[in-house]
């Protein structure tokens, strides 16, 4: 081992140790105060991002994070790139239980930087020394302070190290385990079944090399995932498929002349510019498993300081967009039929994540579908090492029912009890929705009668409220007692906007939004 392997490892025991002590500080009744630094930078790559409409948005998809004022002890600091409207702070604010707003005010500051550009917003945070300057204050009115971010880069480790507090996020040397390629490795580690591949893979030819092994791999195959290492809600995917030779395997000459056939997940995409981002990233290829009525389930767990490994959830994901592989939302909780299988199958991916030092949040995303003998199987298809689009949901319900998750039954209970279930997304979109304020949309949940009702604890809860006025974009969470419940508010909610917006279809057929067909491959 070098001096510098012995160093990073030495330094990454120091910072899980810190954790630790804050974790179990946090944990405590000790009246000791603490701060939480939340920095919700999408710190991926600015072109992959681009390609998610009100993307900027997203930095408010953390709010739910102020959960944490609910314990008197607490301080939030909570970072954007432009200013959150005032309405939407204090609608999260109203929904805190047993806490006064005022008291919770007080506690919570919000620092903007005024800057809409496209670079990840820790980055913006470090090229402004007075911004550190100031954040290095903050954190300093307690002794304790930890740093939260969606996911973890160079960035966050080194704005951490700035502000000398811990990260609560995975260190930066281990990421590679949550790209695709790293995916793949980990899963062979796990001894987990994944769809047939290839993994790190820089450019075209290896691409092609690869498609044409598949080939004579899996005869018959008619299609394929090529992705990139680093992307993100599956806008980095595109499906292949083979040019069909009677008989025999196709060359590596149709295969390349196919690739110009490729479908993008994403509008604007093109060969040339998809294999520039592989030449830098790396990706991989995998075997598009045809299967009938398959579904996405996933895991999310968490990887304590204390090495533990903790199922968070299941959920079956909802998919869509022109090659079915964009995340839309999801359903909680996964299916009775294999939530306990998908619950296992997580914590053997978390176990060798923790074996090489990760404390993170992750998902882990599988593909379900019954066999021939109509057995369930469960190839694993990516880890998200970091925070993902069912994380926000569940942090929701803690939020508004301080409740747990059943870890024999793979359910919610709510503090009061009663099982919870959900339906939500991040991806309710009409240009009918242009226009519509934070005041004016506050206005039009109270009057609809759609918000969640805290005696019930049913109703929706709403995230990326900035964005429907330029981009008619929003999230909720659609709380029930029951799926169907939950369903059924999902369905008002629509009603209530399309309403709002214009859409009242007196002649009759207004068109789904995408999520709306998406769901029904599930129920």
């Amino acid at each position: 081992m070098t001096g510098k392997e012995l160093a990073g490892g030495q330094n990454a025991r120091r910072e899980r140790e810190r954790l630790l002590a804050l974790w179990k500080l946090v944990e405590s009744r000790r009246r000791t105060s603490y701060t939480s630094l939340v920095v919700p930078s999408l710190s991926f790559d600015p072109d992959e991002l681009a390609k998610i409409r009100g993307v900027s948005f997203y930095e408010e998809r953390l709010l739910f994070t102020l959960i944490r004022l609910r314990d008197p002890r607490a301080r939030v600091v909570y970072v954007t790139s432009q200013p959150i409207h005032p309405e939407i702070v204090e609608y999260y604010l109203d929904l805190l239980r047993g806490v006064s707003t005022r008291d919770a005010r007080n506690r919570l500051t919000l620092l903007s930087l005024y800057d809409a550009g496209s670079t990840p917003l820790t980055r913006k945070i470090l090229d402004r020394p007075r911004v550190v300057a100031r954040l290095r204050e903050l954190v300093r009115q307690t002794r304790h302070a930890y740093l939260t971010c969606f996911n973890s880069s160079i960035h966050e480790a080194e704005l951490a190290a700035e502000l000398d507090i811990p990260l609560n996020a995975a260190a930066p040397d281990l990421l590679w385990m949550g790209t695709k390629s790293g995916s793949r490795k980990v899963f062979a580690l796990a001894g987990i079944e994944m769809a047939r591949g290839f993994e790190d893979l820089f450019s075209r030819r290896q691409v092609v090399n690869a498609l044409v092994k598949l080939a004579k791999k899996a005869p018959g195959v008619r299609r394929a995932v090529v992705k990139l290492n680093e992307s993100f809600a599956g806008a980095g995917n595109a499906l292949f498929r083979f040019p069909q030779a009677p008989g025999e395997p196709p060359s590596a000459g149709a295969i390349d002349a196919a690739l110009e056939g490729l479908d993008w997940t994403a509008d604007g995409e093109t060969t040339d510019s998809f294999f520039g981002k592989m030449k830098a990233m790396g990706g991989i290829v995998e075997e598009f498993v045809e299967a009938d009525h398959a579904r996405s389930p996933s895991a999310q767990l968490r990887i304590g300081p204390a090495g533990q490994v903790e199922l968070i959830s299941t959920h079956d994901q909802i998919l869509g967009g022109p090659t079915g592989q964009t995340y839309l939302g999801c359903r909680f909780p996964a299916s009775e039929e294999y939530r306990e299988q998908i619950g296992a199958l997580g914590i053997r991916v978390g176990e060798v994540l923790r074996d090489h030092g990760v404390v993170s949040r992750f998902g882990v995303d599988f593909l379900a579908f019954r066999d021939s003998a109509g057995a369930w199987r469960f190839p694993a298809i990516e880890i998200n090492l970091r925070m993902g689009g069912t994380t926000g949901p569940f942090l929701a319900l803690q939020f508004l029912t301080s409740g747990a998750l059943d870890s024999e039954r793979g359910v919610f209970h709510s503090a009061r009890g009663a099982d919870k279930y959900y339906v939500a997304t991040d991806n309710l979109n009409s240009p009918a929705y242009r226009g519509l304020l934070p005041d004016d949309f506050m206005d039009i949940i109270a009057a609809s009668g759609v918000g969640f009702d805290s005696a019930a604890e049913t109703g929706a809860v709403f995230h990326m409220i900035g964005a429907l006025s330029q981009f008619g974009k929003i999230g909720f969470t659609a709380i029930g007692d029951s799926l169907a419940e939950a369903d059924a508010t999902y369905k008002r909610v629509v009603e209530v906007l399309d309403r709002a917006g214009g859409r009242n279809q007196a002649v009759g057929s207004r068109s789904p939004h995408p999520f709306d067909t998406a769901i029904r491959s599930i129920e």
